[in-house]
């Protein structure tokens, strides 16, 4: 596998080669070790995958019921009202019938985050407006500078990822409420809840019953993460019964798999082994984010999803560290340079048992240090050089003043709207005020534990050792004292949308970035060529 790891990834349409294709090339019938693809590994427990196994004829070899039987057991599991569900063949499925039936010219979506919600919407013509997620303030979402920026670009849609995806950042409840409420007037809000199951700084941290009483609302959900099952492919959204109606007339009738249906039916016999599950990747996630912050230079930002956000060492290039973490270790990492809005310098590392971990540590430790922890980091230059991701963000949302230009211009977008409370988000305990925290001083290495006192981590500056972090207290600031805090804009932001159908006045579009280095000049046109494209909550309250 080796010398086939580069082209593997260079001959992918997605950002990784499938596990069946690295399994192809390893010639020995198992994959690698996947730290990439954010599903559940404790769940569906070997009993459950015996019982698949023994009716596994059956299952492939008859057609499966219509969707409308298949959305209502799970209804009935999730005790949420058949007609405002709509069941998808995976949530892209859903996302594609967003986009065609009810985002009309434009939509806004913080960066950098799961690439269909910036990629769907150019595909069919429509703007993209991308809010940068700063490293500086720990990619956190600021609502009210988000809401500020939907009202200067007059966006029409607006999304938001929660916990988002790759860096596990959370927004507590009462914040998407206040926001739903102050952007009312939208088209659409869309609220992806896609790795919410495996939150745990709120009790209750779903929106689904706001989706459902809203008529601009929807909330996405998956079932192959969480359940641990992505091969299926099924996902579900909530809204009123008009929204989630008008998705689930365009679905064809046979739009789920058998292999779904036996799952869902299955799953009302098997409530406390998932509770169970998704509580044991709750405490991994706790031990690995400690394991890895103990790594020299490698920053962890705090998560809520079933995934680390992590920075590489000064001098590491994410590509290579990838490519010899696979060649050598044949463990699978998520290298995100091709996310727009990050670069090749992170990696999204999936929350797995500790035996596993060690075994991530270890590589991680050969391939940036040699065998000795806290040896000078090699300058990792040789490997493939993708799309960086931030020099795409540059093109694509600003008119040449570059990111410095446009984190000022956000940052001046911090006037509160009406009925809207500038929240960040929390990544700690529930108590903790949904309020921008500052850190005291920190040695600038890795997540400071325990959760309760998880803050933004502050860039590296050294990849020498340093000593194991130490947790930070973090100081709630008022929300009015944010502003005098705030940089003035570099300059004014583009007044009025911009037309329909053109990226941020002459930017790349996201399909042109992917084939770029992410550095070279934009084109002199920025829109391709037609042809060149290429509790309701879920099942967390078991008794």
């Amino acid at each position: 596998m080796a010398d086939n790891v580069s082209s593997l990834f260079r001959n992918t349409a997605a950002h990784s080669p499938s596990m069946a294709a690295l399994t192809r090339e390893g010639g020995e019938g198992v994959g690698p070790v996947d730290f990439c693809i954010p599903c559940n590994p404790y769940f569906p427990t070997p009993a459950m995958m015996d019982t698949m196994s023994a009716r596994l004829r059956d299952i492939i070899t008859y057609y499966p019921s219509g969707a409308d039987t298949i959305t209502a057991e799970l209804c009935n599991l999730l005790q949420l009202p058949p007609q405002a569900v709509a069941m998808g063949n995976g949530s892209t499925e859903l996302i594609t019938w967003i986009d065609h039936l009810l985002v009309r010219e434009s939509l806004a979506v913080p960066v950098p985050t799961f690439g269909r919600w910036t990629d769907q919407p150019m595909e069919t013509g429509k703007r993209v407006d991308m809010f940068p997620l700063q490293e500086s303030s720990g990619f956190a979402l600021d609502l009210a500078q988000y809401a500020e920026f939907i009202r200067t670009r007059g966006t029409k849609v607006a999304v938001i990822c929660n916990p988002n995806n790759p860096d596990g950042g959370f927004l507590h409840k009462h914040a998407l409420v206040q926001f739903m409420d102050a952007m009312a007037d939208l088209d659409l809000i869309v609220i992806d809840e896609s790795f919410l199951e495996f939150a745990d700084a709120e009790q209750e941290p779903s929106v689904v019953q706001e989706a459902m009483i809203r008529p601009n609302v929807i909330v996405l959900r998956s079932l192959g993460k969480n359940f641990g099952l992505h091969g299926i492919r099924f996902g579900y959204m909530v809204a009123n019964p008009s929204l989630a109606g008008r998705v689930r007339s365009m679905l064809p009738k046979w739009n789920l798999n058998a292999f779904a249906e036996y799952v869902v039916f299955m799953l009302k016999e098997h409530g406390p082994e998932y509770a169970q599950s998704l509580m044991q990747v709750r405490r991994d996630r706790l031990d690995m984010a400690s394991q890895l912050s103990a790594l020299p230079g490698l920053t962890v930002y705090p998560s809520q999803g079933n995934f680390l956000f992590v920075r590489l060492p000064v001098g590491a290039e994410g590509t290579v560290v990838r490519d010899r973490l696979l060649a050598e270790h044949r463990i699978l990492v998520r290298e995100c340079g091709n996310k727009i809005g990050s670069s090749s310098r992170f990696l999204r590392l999936v929350v797995r048992p500790q035996v596993d971990v060690r075994r991530l540590v270890s590589g991680l430790e050969q391939v940036l240090y040699g065998t000795r922890r806290g040896a000078a980091v090699p300058e990792l230059s040789t490997g493939i050089s993708y799309s960086s991701g931030t020099a795409a963000v540059d093109r694509l949302v600003t008119n040449g003043a570059g990111m410095p230009g446009l984190a000022a211009q956000a940052m001046g977008m911090g006037a509160q709207m009406p009925g809207l409370v500038a929240a960040a988000p929390a990544m700690a305990a529930p108590a903790m005020a949904p309020a921008m925290a500052q850190s005291a001083p920190s040695d600038g290495v890795g997540m400071p534990m325990p959760a309760a006192a998880q803050v933004f981590p502050q860039p590296v500056q050294m990849p020498a050792p340093v000593p194991a972090p130490q947790p930070m207290a973090p100081a709630a600031m008022a929300p009015a004292a944010m502003a005098p805090a705030m940089a003035p804009a570099a300059q004014a932001p583009p007044m009025g949308p911009t037309p329909t159908g053109v990226p941020a006045r002459g930017g790349l579009t996201a399909a042109q970035v992917r084939g770029t280095n992410g550095l070279s000049p934009a084109a002199a046109t920025g829109w391709p060529n037609a042809q060149s494209w290429p509790n309701a909550a879920g099942m967390g309250q078991v008794s």
